[in-house]
């Protein structure tokens, strides 16, 4: 009699598939490939499953990059208690820290429209804090815009020149160092400021040129707070 290995006859289980775990796998492919190698191929492959099967999941890729990008905001430290201006000051800080902590992040906020609830909940977190501090709710609405535009284009130029230039160390520092050059070079008598600012213009000091940003918006603000500089705790 020959032998005959055992098998079991139960139906292998199937690995289970939901939004939650396509949106994490298609997070972990924009922080490995970026945004414009994240397709719905790939994602698929990274799953293990037909790229079919992933629009019971997402519409199409524009819904899938919603809500990456809700998953993204999510991961965004609140605020700390205290006045309006520390309160936003510490937001707009983990917000860059954020964006910059994934591959092309910046660029999947700026492409995505603020749809999934917990990037709704930030929104509402900066309106609240605004609205506390007296700005008129027209102006609430705009401040509101241009601190998302500021931070989010901060974090996508800073992604931008790091990806052209490398990381921090020989390669940064030789781009910086290229340009203060070619600055230096340009004659003062046509370009009298440039020439002037050299040293200035090729400043590598990202965090301080996102603090000096940030300053100028908070005290914009303080004009259009009327119940003083410290708002309501």
């Amino acid at each position: 009699m020959s032998y005959v290995p055992y098998r079991d006859a139960r139906p292998a289980r199937r690995r289970t598939l939901d939004r939650d775990a396509v949106v994490a796998a298609a997070l972990r492919v924009l922080d490995e490939v970026g945004l414009d190698e994240l397709t719905m191929r790939r994602l698929a492959d990274r799953l293990g499953v037909k790229a079919a099967s992933l629009y019971h999941h997402v519409r199409d890729k524009d819904e899938l990059l919603v809500l990456v990008a809700d998953a993204i905001a999510g991961e965004m430290e609140p605020p700390p208690p205290g006045a309006w201006r520390e309160r936003l000051a510490a937001l707009a800080r983990s917000y860059r820290r954020t964006l910059a902590s994934h591959r092309d992040g910046a660029r999947v906020l700026a492409a995505t429209a603020p749809l999934g609830a917990r990037r709704l909940r930030q929104i509402d977190t900066v309106l609240g804090i605004l609205l506390d501090a007296g700005v008129p709710p027209r102006d609430v609405a705009r401040a509101a815009y241009h601190l998302n535009n500021f931070v989010v284009e901060f974090a996508a130029d800073e992604a931008r020149f790091g990806a052209a230039a490398g990381p921090h160390g020989p390669g940064r520092r030789k781009a910086f160092e290229e340009v203060r050059r070619h600055f230096r070079s340009l004659p003062p008598a046509e370009f009298p400021a440039v020439h002037a600012l050299a040293d200035e213009l090729s400043e590598d000091d990202p965090d301080a040129l996102f603090e000096f940003g940030l300053e100028l918006w908070l005290r914009a603000l303080d004009t259009l707070a009327p119940r003083g500089r410290g708002g309501r705790r």
